[in-house]
């Protein structure tokens, strides 16, 4: 497998936990026949320290997949959610491609409600990295479709103190993966992950944010903004359909003005009720990322072919979610799915912890709220001595059900984006 940097062409990352999954997502890649260039390997931080894999495990896993099948369409390789230089340089040696930078650790989301005295207060106590805040306020930006972007001062200061060290952060680890990627002859993208916040991401922020690393030299090949509306993991979007796609053509102007980059769209998965104004808004320039949804359809895989280990899964992983579900962005409860110990029929458990597609109307996805006591729960599971073991002795003796369930999960996700 031959990993490059994909550009401004639409992508879609296929997040792959168990290290089997790329042979169905290359095969939904095949049965729509998308121009959307696939992304196989992308895995976080977070996602290998909860599966004991490496960088290079999750490389060799996605290359094996990707050389077998023959596929030789461009695909990049996505170190996702970076915090640290020393990641950075582990995914660069592996072969990783796409860089996404999570400053996310010093953001100030007090900065929301701060009072103006306690604001000011934080301005001087941040010194430089806040400064150049000040050639930015009192001006108006103008952007496409008559939508005005006021930088007054309190919005401004607002948002240099809630970014300020954020942005410090995702230049220095720009430097890193350039410095990195050059000294070892190796193409590199960045995209810059702002969207694990508790607010949206003001057009203002978006604007200064986007601004701010551009004056520092750092070329962004995507941004994820924390949009309108609920992103939660494993289903569909929550909220004001409406109200999400108008903020998000004003945050595709900006992409357009300042860069142009794609927007990117984390906790993609299972999203299609937002996947047209997505792709239309964008006109094609947008990144989506999947992980967890992968790791669902092989539970799917032990439902269809071991009754037994299903069963146990779905007890231990709601013994685990209220540890688990911490560091997820989720809403469901243990009340709002059944109790796998008082329900015999499987069925019903497959209906009510992963969804029928055969029940969800057309251009929607999944909703069912067991299905985030699963997402979060990926690496309790995977890495346990007993269930862990079966689930991939089910998975690869059952390559084909596996497949098959992907191809038709994943090209439900790509026909929605074309």
């Amino acid at each position: 497998m031959q990993t490059t940097t994909l550009g401004l062409t639409p992508s879609f990352g296929f997040g792959d936990r168990t290290g089997l999954a790329t042979p169905g997502h290359i095969a939904a890649m095949r049965s729509t026949g998308t121009s959307i260039a696939p992304i196989f390997a992308q895995q976080s931080i977070r996602e290998m320290s909860r599966t004991s894999r490496t960088p290079a495990q999750v490389m060799a896993d996605a290359a094996r997949a990707v050389d077998a099948s023959g596929y030789c369409n461009e695909t990049g390789a996505d170190a996702d959610h970076l915090k640290a230089e020393a990641d950075i340089e582990s995914t660069v040696s592996a072969g990783f491609t796409f860089f996404t930078l999570d400053p996310s650790g010093d953001v100030d989301a007090d900065a929301d409600s701060d009072s103006n005295a306690v604001l000011m207060e934080k301005v001087v106590q941040l010194g430089e990295s806040v400064r150049w805040i000040d050639r930015f306020i009192g001006t108006r930006v103008k952007l496409a479709g008559n939508t005005s972007i006021e930088l007054d001062e309190m919005s401004c200061r607002r948002a240099a103190v809630k970014y300020g060290r954020a942005i410090d952060t995702a230049c220095r680890l720009a430097d890193c993966v350039s410095r990195t990627a050059r000294a070892a002859n190796r193409p590199y993208e960045i995209e810059l992950s702002i969207d694990e916040t508790p607010h949206p991401t003001s057009l203002a922020e978006h604007w200064l944010i986007a601004s701010r690393c551009r004056e520092k030299g750092v070329t962004l090949i995507s941004l994820a903004p924390r949009f309108v509306g609920e992103f939660e993991k494993g289903i569909d979007f929550k909220g004001n359909r409406e109200a999400f796609v108008t903020s998000l053509v004003d945050h595709a102007r900006i992409a357009d003005e300042l860069g142009p980059y794609k927007l990117s769209l984390h906790s993609g998965s299972d999203k299609l009720s937002i996947y047209g104004p997505l792709a239309r808004a964008t006109q094609g320039r947008f990144h989506v990322k999947t992980a967890g949804t992968s790791y669902l359809e092989a539970l799917r895989v032990a439902a269809r072919e071991d009754a037994s280990l299903f069963r146990e899964i779905l007890i231990a992983s709601r013994l685990r979610y209220s540890t688990d579900k911490l560091t997820y962005h989720v809403s469901a409860t243990l009340d709002s799915a059944p109790d796998p110990t008082e329900t015999t029929d499987m069925g019903i458990l497959e209906a009510e912890y992963l969804g029928n597609w055969s029940k969800v109307p057309a251009g929607e996805g999944f909703t069912q709220p067991g299905r985030q006591i699963l997402h979060v729960t990926f690496g309790s599971v995977l890495c346990d001595p007993v269930i862990g073991s079966r689930l991939r002795i089910c998975l690869e003796s059952h390559p084909e059900t596996y497949r098959e369930v992907l191809t038709d999960h994943f090209s439900r996700h790509l026909h929605a984006l074309a």
